[in-house]
């Protein structure tokens, strides 16, 4: 996964979600392309990326409608192109997720 400067237009979710905290996603995915975590939107953190294969994706927290602990496990929505861009970009973050738990 690296960042990237494509365009997110187009892409939706398609029922892919990721599990972890706002400091994990940090960890492997960087300083997010959006954070205003006050709650007064319907995203407080948004990363724009792309897949090892050069697909775009996004991960992002879906109406919470509250400032979030970045300690807090919460369910993230991953948006794509296709359902099967949003599913590799899960696969490629649980991956780095368990590398970087497994450094404990």
């Amino acid at each position: 996964m690296q960042y990237t400067t494509k365009s997110t237009n187009m892409t939706s979710f398609h029922g892919s979600v990721i599990k972890c905290k706002a400091s994990d996603l940090r960890s492997i995915l960087g300083i997010p392309r959006y954070e205003g975590n006050d709650g007064t939107d319907k995203v407080n953190f948004d990363w724009v990326m792309e897949t090892e294969s050069g697909d775009v994706f996004s991960v992002y927290d879906w109406k919470e409608y509250r400032s979030l602990d970045e300690n807090e496990v919460i369910e993230w929505h991953v948006g794509g192109h296709s359902g099967k861009v949003t599913d590799q970009a899960v696969q490629e973050m649980t991956d780095e997720l368990t590398k970087l738990f497994s450094q404990f």
